[in-house]
């Protein structure tokens, strides 16, 4: 985790640096003197077919003076203003990390959009940012180029739906339309006109300032499972057992959380059976795993709500759990913790068996808390 004394970054920090009318001038001395993963984007190099303004660090500055330039963002409340703003600022934070240049002479910077998301949002939690405006932010950096392309896919309606559930899409416009402006490429008018056609398309689709309104929960849950899933359909409601999916860092409180709310159901723990099976957490995990899968099936066979208890903080992590929940057709909610970073170093110190910090900051660093498109039923504590 990072240390401490480094957490001097406050969200305050950061909404006192957002422009305000009537000049909207930028304090970029300011904004890049915040984090090294902001300072290193100068020397980040860019393939000049899409960037010949330069390196990384000039396509963000430019980038954010084309978005607070745009009377659209400058009409928006405060706290979309002020989270777009910095989605701008931290937008390509990821590229440093993943640039190549490849054999043909060109510059790439594949996966950086995620990764960019993973980087903010540690950034963001060490500056204690309100979960739902870190978030939302996030899921603009994870998605910002979809609107260079989303009418070139197969089925742009269905992406559509989709990503309203995973940004709001008439912001995530607002940015794309600033990236595009925000660089010297020939093809610059091309871009322009693919963001206008994704806006139009997300318009179509009855989500373009909102998240898609699916009849149930089983039906946007279907949707997201099912490719051929008509997002209109009305899905039956009808489950045999509830399971609880715990999510968080090690630390989280999670065990406190069943205490208090589950002390009733059946807890498959992966630590317990861990302890049981006398495998430790470094080594491989087949056994317990399929340990700890078999005695869900028991709970799901006979009906019986219970608890799946384990970090779960990835979405591969949790997707492999819950395609077992669903199997048996089981109604899902996940409960996902997240203290502040120095309530978590405490609350871990004071286990019996206290992670290592090592540990909990490469877990920190994949950090994907659950969205409310992956269960029935999400909630964040």
């Amino acid at each position: 985790m990072r240390k401490p004394v480094q957490n001097v970054v406050t969200h305050d920090h950061l909404l006192a640096l957002v422009p305000n009318g009537p000049v909207w001038q930028v304090d970029w001395g300011g904004i890049w003197s915040l984090w090294p993963e902001l300072g290193i984007l100068d020397i980040c190099p860019q393939d000049p077919i899409h960037h010949a303004e330069g390196n990384v660090g000039t396509h963000t500055r430019m980038v954010v003076e084309a978005l607070v330039a745009d009377a659209d963002w400058q009409g928006l409340p405060d706290v979309d203003r002020t989270n777009l703003f910095w989605a701008a600022v931290l937008h390509d934070v990821g590229k440093p990390a993943v640039t190549k240049h490849e054999d043909d002479g060109r510059i790439t910077s594949r996966g950086h959009s995620r990764l960019g998301a993973s980087i903010a949002r540690e950034l963001l939690w060490y500056a204690g940012s309100p979960f739902a405006w870190r978030e939302a932010l996030c899921g603009i950096i994870a998605h910002h180029q979809l609107p260079f392309w989303l009418i070139e896919r197969p089925d742009p309606n269905r992406m559509a739906i989709e990503t309203s559930w995973r940004c709001r899409p008439d912001h995530l416009c607002l940015h794309a339309k600033a990236d595009a402006i925000g660089r010297k490429c020939e093809h610059q008018q091309s871009i322009l006109e693919s963001v206008s056609l994704a806006a139009l398309t997300f318009q179509e689709a009855n989500c373009w300032d909102q998240q898609f309104d699916f009849a149930n929960d089983e039906s946007r849950v279907a949707f997201f499972e099912l490719e051929d899933r008509d997002p209109q359909y009305e899905a039956h409601e009808a489950f045999p057992c509830t399971v609880t999916v715990m999510s968080g860092l090690p630390g989280a409180g999670k065990d406190t959380w069943i205490g208090k709310h589950r002390p009733e159901h059946p807890v498959v723990s992966l630590d317990l059976i861990r302890d049981e099976l006398g495998v430790s957490a470094t080594d491989n995990q087949g056994q317990v795993i399929q340990a700890a899968h078999e005695r869900a099936r028991e709970h799901l066979r006979a009906g019986r709500d219970f608890v799946w208890n384990a970090t779960n903080v990835t979405r591969q992590n949790r997707s492999r759990v819950l395609r077992l929940l669903r199997d048996y057709g089981a109604r899902v909610e996940i409960v996902y913790l997240e203290p502040s970073p120095d309530q978590l170093r405490r609350q871990n110190r004071d286990r019996p068996d206290a992670v290592p910090e090592a540990v909990i900051d490469h877990l920190s660093k994949k950090l994907e808390p659950p969205r409310f498109w992956e269960a029935h039923e999400v909630n964040l504590v």
